[in-house]
């Protein structure tokens, strides 16, 4: 294996936007997630839309005007 060609690998603290935080080992210092094992609908067995752009309520809107005609 080659010597100083590798990242270095330190402690690095997780932030989800639910508000968890956890620690763990990584080649950044800081990580920002969107979802966590905390909040993934997976692990929680609650639904939860991540609606990004506005996807979710287009479809929906899309959805009732197909079922009116």
């Amino acid at each position: 294996m080659k010597t100083e060609i590798h990242p270095e690998y330190i402690e690095s603290h997780v932030r989800c936007t639910c508000g968890n935080e956890f620690t763990t080992r990584s080649t950044q210092s800081a990580i920002n997630v969107e979802i966590c094992s905390n909040c993934h609908p997976f692990y929680t067995g609650r639904q939860k839309l991540v609606d990004t752009g506005g996807r979710v309520e287009r479809f929906r809107r899309r959805a009732a005007r197909r079922d009116k005609s």
